[in-house]
This record gives structure tokens, sequence and C-alpha cells, in this order.
């Protein structure tokens, strides 16, 4: 009765609510409080969850509402630039860690198909935990997050086949012709969803928002009209809300699509995790720990060695490596799929099925906390990631210079202080790690530093002794707090600004030595609230500040459209 599901959801918020709190104490990742909670929820301990349709449904709505929202932070050009790290490192990874888990699965005495199985599920890695963990964390859109995105959606498709071919081993047929219409219906799809992309969104998206609420309803419409679409077509919702996200990314309103589905979104992600939870149940724990401790020390370890294998080869830097490679540490919620349907059909046997469903939970919550403090893990290690970085490690770096000026962010208003940069006739250069703007800075012959601010080889390679001027324009505190600390304790003199999203956080910025910390909301009420004393509320002295204010605002539009920045 709808009633249950209403008291079964209050209760099991009641308790995630407690549990969250107390890890919030014991400063752990939410992640690992949800899961906790499914497991107390669940057959295992209390069993209060009945209604596991309507759980289930949540669940997906949060799958879908993540993708989309990660694929609004996306584009086809980044997915397009970062095909051959993101192929090469899948292969690397199914190769090494899945010949180790087959070779695993034979020394335990698994079937051939078993063990195949195993090497598989390993490499699976959680789509997940990996988007809504980059997405606590605002890397999506760093050049690590990138890439293990690419890997999971790289992973997902796998998955798909994997999952057809299992479904199809137990029909005691597998059809050719399916697989083979399949992809053909795959890339028809990408394709009229680039289509629709270019020739119909952007003008359907002008007419809707023009009305907030329209605008919320139609991105709802869209992304859960693409992944059932692309779901009933034969690929998962992942893939699905995913690439509706990124069909809508070139347009001007994600941010705003973004910022009102992120509450709804965490609502049912939570309901996802606690439901993982709830289903890992695993009945004679003795027998399978010893396999899933092997298992999970593999994925936890091989992993991340095999990722920076691969990207260190491609010329990538050891942090971006490392980074990529903590984010990929764990397997995935299609591992546990396609062992249970492999058991269904009768392919697997139900030992191995609870082996699989513990390395879950194991990597899955150790993945957690390598992520959290992945760059005080980078710190710890990084004298011994050398051998994971060639000499001419990339990153599409200038040779080394003095610049006595230096932008760090170009998004967020950079072009006006290149403006002002080029007036003071001074070296400036700008520091940042998206493709895009990296590209357009090229071309107009520009100088650039392409990587994270907050990677210390990075601003080793800025002279930060010789800087007279910093502009830091991200909206990370931890970043903008770090930056500030390692080059005023070089540069005492240097004047450095940035940005600030409420005045604690300024408070701690003026506090580290931080020259001006704008925050742009007070200065825009600042500004008109001085305006409003000189002039009084005089139409006329209105009117005229609009003038000359539309008139900087044409000047700045039509400078920044001919640099092409």
């Amino acid at each position: 009765m709808p009633g249950d599901v209403f008291a079964q959801l209050s209760i099991v918020m009641i308790i995630a609510a407690a549990i969250a709190y107390l890890m919030r104490l014991l400063r752990q990742p939410m992640i690992v409080a949800y899961i906790l909670s499914g497991i107390v929820i669940g057959p295992s301990a209390l069993h209060l969850v009945s209604a596991t349709d309507a759980f289930e449904a949540f669940s997906q709505l949060g799958i879908a509402l993540l993708l989309f929202i990660i694929g609004l932070e996306l584009s086809f050009e980044v997915i397009k630039k970062l095909g051959k790290p993101v192929f090469l490192t899948a292969m690397t990874i199914l190769f090494t860690v899945g010949t180790v888990g087959f070779l695993i699965g034979l020394a335990f005495s698994f079937t051939l198909v078993e063990a195949v199985l195993i090497g598989l599920a390993m490499f699976f890695s959680s789509t997940i935990i990996i988007a809504k963990m980059l997405s606590d964390k605002k890397e999506i859109t760093r050049l690590n997050g990138q890439i293990a995105v690419g890997v999971i959606l790289l992973d997902d498709i796998v998955a798909t086949f994997a999952l057809m071919f299992v479904s199809a081993n137990s029909k005691g047929s597998l059809d050719a012709i399916d697989i083979a219409l399949l992809i053909c219906k795959g890339i028809l799809t990408v394709c009229v969803l680039a289509l629709l992309s270019i020739k119909v969104l952007p003008r359907v998206a002008r007419t809707v928002a023009r009305s907030q609420e329209l605008l919320f309803l139609f991105a709802l419409a869209w992304g859960f009209g693409v992944a059932t679409v692309v779901n009933y077509i034969g690929f998962s919702i992942e893939i699905g809300a995913l690439f509706a996200g990124v069909a809508l990314a070139h347009l001007p309103y994600t941010v705003q699509i973004g910022a009102r589905l992120k509450p709804l979104r965490d609502f049912f992600l939570i309901i996802f995790f606690i439901s993982l939870g709830e289903h890992l149940v695993i009945n004679n724990l003795v027998a399978v720990l010893v396999p899933a401790i092997i298992i999970s020390v593999v994925v936890l370890i091989l992993k991340p060695i095999s990722v920076m294998l691969s990207l260190g080869l491609l010329g990538y830097t050891k942090r971006t490596s490392f980074k990529t490679g903590i984010n990929l540490s764990q397997i995935s919620e299609f591992s546990i799929i396609l062992i249970v349907l492999a058991v269904s059909a009768g392919v697997v046997s139900p030992e191995l099925s609870a082996i699989i469903t513990l390395v879950a939970l194991i990597t899955i919550t150790v993945s957690a906390y390598l992520m959290q403090y992945d760059n005080a893990l980078y710190h710890k290690f990084e004298k011994h990631l050398s051998l994971f970085e060639r000499s001419s490690a990339v990153n599409v770096r200038q040779h080394q210079s003095v610049y006595p000026l230096v932008l760090v962010g170009y998004r967020n208003g950079g072009q006006q202080y290149l403006h002002t940069f080029r007036g003071l006739k001074k070296k400036f250069v700008v520091v940042d790690y998206d493709p895009e703007v990296i590209e357009s800075l090229e071309r107009n012959q520009i100088d650039f530093m392409y990587g994270d601010a907050s990677d210390p080889e990075l601003l080793a390679e800025l002279n930060v002794d010789k800087i007279k001027l910093l502009v830091n324009t991200v909206r990370d505190h931890d970043l903008n707090l770090s930056v500030a600390r390692y080059v005023l304790r070089r540069n005492p003199k240097a004047v450095m600004v940035c940005y600030s999203s409420n005045y604690t956080q300024a408070a701690e910025l003026y506090q580290a030595g931080v020259s001006y910390v704008i925050l742009p909301h007070f200065i825009g009420s600042e500004r008109l609230n001085n305006f409003i004393s000189s002039h009084g509320i005089s139409k006329e002295g209105f009117d005229n500040y609009r003038e000359k204010h539309m008139l900087k605002i044409g000047k700045t539009a039509l400078h920044s459209n001919s640099d092409d920045l």
C-alpha cells in the first residue's frame, strides 16, 4: 500500500540521517554512511523494507539524474579528444586485471566460465560511486575526472554486451544478428542525438528557458525520455541519461538545469546507496572471505597501477594518472548484476555471487576513502610515482619562463582580466585544465600552462617568487587556500586576488595572506548601495548608469567574440 511505502521510506530516512550524522562527526565519507544504513535496514539486520519495487524505482531515478547532470558538464568535443586515453586505459585494465582475475578463479578451482566472469567482474568500475564522488569534489570537469567518466562509460557498454551474452547463454543460443543489430541501434541513437543536439534542441531550449519551471520540466522530460528509449533499445539507463545530458551540454542553460536538478538527485541517490547496502547479503561469510579479500586487494592495487602505466605511457603527469587510478579502484554494481544473472541462468555457482558481492562491499567502501583523501595520498607517495611518468610528461605545458602576471582559471570572467593584463604590458600566463580553453588560448597565441593549479609541480613551474600579481577565478575554496599558502609562503610580496562564495571562507583566505577576496554578490550590492547613496532614487540617474553599464558590456562582448575568448 502507498502508506506502507511512505512509512518505510520515513523510517529509512531517519536511520540514514542518524548514521550519516555519526559518520559526519567521525569525518567519514557519506557514501559509506548510506551503504552502512542499507546493511542495517536490510535482511542482514533489521529487515525493515518490504516495498522493494518502489525503492528500486527510486534508485533508478537517482542513477538517471546523476548521469544526466554529469552529461551536462561534458560535451562531444571533450569525449572525442579523450577517446585515445580512455580506450587504451580501459583495454589495459581489461588485459591486466581481467587476466589476473581469470587466474585467481582457476587457482580457487572455479570452472573456466566462472574464471572468465570473475575477470570481467573485476574489470568494471562503479559508475555511480565514481560519478557521485567526482561530483561532490567538483572534479567532473578536471582531466582526471573526464578520463575516469570516459572509462566507466566504456565499461557500461562492455557490460551491456556481457549481460547479453550471459542471457543468451542461459537460453542455449547466441545470435550474432542480435549483437550486430544492437551495435547498429547504438550508432543510430548517437547520430540521432547529435542531430537533435545541433538542429532542434537549441531552438526548443530558447523557448522553454523563458520560464524556469518549464525549463526544469523540459530537462526532466528530455533526460528521462532519452534514458528510457536507450534502455528500451538494449543499453543501460546510465548510458541513456549520460548521452541525454551530453546532448544539452553546449547550451547556455546547463548551469540552471543542473542547479535545479541536484537536490532531487541527492534524495534519490541516497535511496540508491541504501538499497545497495541492503542487497549486500552474504550467508556463508567464512567460505567466501579468503577469495573475496584476495580479489579485493588485486582490484584496489592492480587497477590503479594499470591506469598509471597506461596514462604514463601516453604522457600524462603522475598526478593525473594517480588520481584517475584511484577513481577506478573498485568493482561495479554491474559486476553484481552480471554474476547474479549468471547464477539464475545456472552458469555459475551461488558461491561466486557471494564472493563478488563481498568484493563489491569491500572495494566500494575502501575506494570511497581513497577518493576522499586522494590529494593527501598523492603527496605521501609522490616521490615513488615517478616510475609512472615520462620525462617529457606532458600536459602541453610551455617552457619554463617568468610571468609577473598569472591568471588561474579562465571560464569565470577570465577574458576581462586578459584585457587588463594586456593594458599593463607585462608578460602573463593563463593556467587552466579545460582542453577547450587550452585550444582556444593556443589558437590566439596566449601563453598558457595546462594542468591543475592544486598540483605543486605546476606551481613550481610558475616561478612563484617572481610573480607580481596572481588572480585566481576558481571558486573552489580548498584549492584557493592551498594555492595561496604555496605562493605567499614563497613570495610574501605577491599580490593575490581570488574568489569566494561566503564570508567565512573569505575570512580564512584573508588570514592566509590573500590581498583581496572577491565576493561576487557582495560587490554587486556594494556598488549599487554606493550609487543609491550618491544619486538617491532618481530615475534619470539610474537610466544614465544603465546606459554606461550596457555600453561597457557591449564593448566587452564584442572584444571577447573577436578574440574567440
